[in-house]
């Protein structure tokens, strides 16, 4: 096996997993995910491996099994979740999936870590760019989070490689390889067809995700010393005169990042209303956003919540 390979892919799952009390694997049974299970077993954590059965098709419960073999030949913990119903769209798919990892990660007391690579950012932030993301979204797979992603700086090419000459199994998912998804056709065909007349671009797009998720950190600082209280009950509170000082067009930079410390996702449109509702708003009155979500004025501060059903 390639040393560099071999070298790159243990020291990078090592240096990610070492000081954690405990580590859920995301492993689908793919490559990626095999190769860092592998990797993982050696660098020494405590670990638990958390798989996911769509039920999409006969691949899927494929997947499940071989990642079962694998890890009772590694004398590693196993949770298998299955999807109660079937659904359909990859959005879907990622939501039940990160549920039960979510679940498990909870009842471990342990952190997530996925098999994401250097390629899967790669194309992560050139989707953001044709969605015409900003900075935040731009940040991909390298802002701050609770999830783990030890192979990161590594190469799909370099997981490739530490599979075959260890001989470790693993299942290829044909959807993968289905040009309905727009990540395959990105993966397949347009990265490839302007890497051929770019070679620089991947590491161009890779210095813009490094310099979007610099500024989402700066933002955050901003927000850190906003003195943002987020209460039991779920709902998140921010003292009207710490956003005093701000115009409209500050507000709606600011106003995303606050929402995420609650797990909300703002869209362009509902981060502009509270943007101006935030210096238009009178006490008492509220705005509803997407998703369930409410942001109500009181005579103190401001309180974005999700609303009962």
């Amino acid at each position: 096996m390639s040393r560099t390979a071999d070298t790159i892919i243990r020291s990078e799952v090592r240096t990610a997993l070492s000081g954690q009390d405990g580590v859920v694997l995301a492993v689908s049974g793919g490559v990626d995910s095999m190769v860092m299970l592998d990797a993982a077993v050696r660098a020494g954590p405590p670990l638990v491996v958390a798989t996911f059965d769509h039920r999409t098709s006969p691949a899927s419960a494929a997947a499940v099994a071989l990642v079962e073999r694998r890890c009772h030949d590694l004398g590693v913990s196993c949770v298998v979740g299955r999807a109660r119903r079937r659904v359909a769209g990859e959005a879907n798919w990622r939501a039940q999936r990160w549920g039960f990892l979510r679940r498990v990660a909870r009842d471990s007391d342990a952190k997530v870590a996925t098999a994401h690579t250097r390629d899967d950012q790669v194309e992560t932030v050139f989707m953001r760019l044709l969605r015409d993301a900003g900075p935040r979204g731009l940040a991909g797979l390298y802002a701050r989070s609770d999830v783990l992603r030890p192979l990161l700086g590594t190469s799909r090419t370099d997981v490739e490689a530490y599979a075959r000459d260890l001989s470790i199994a693993y299942v290829h998912d044909p959807s993968n390889l289905s040009r309905r998804h727009l990540r395959n056709r990105v993966r397949h065909d347009i990265l490839p067809a302007i890497v051929a007349a770019r070679p620089a671009f991947p590491d161009e797009l890779l210095d813009l995700a490094a310099r979007a998720a610099a500024w989402r950190e700066s933002v955050a600082a901003i927000v850190d010393a906003l003195g943002v209280e987020l209460h039991a009950d779920g709902s998140l509170f921010v003292a009207c005169r710490a956003l005093e000082s701000y115009d409209e067009r500050e507000l709606a930079i600011l106003w995303p990042e606050i929402a995420a410390r609650m797990d909300v996702t703002m869209d362009r449109r509902g981060t502009h209303r509270v943007a101006a509702f935030t210096i238009h708003g009178a006490t008492g009155g509220s705005i509803q956003l997407s998703g369930g979500i409410e942001v109500v004025r009181t005579r103190t501060h401001f309180v974005l919540r999700r609303k009962a059903p």
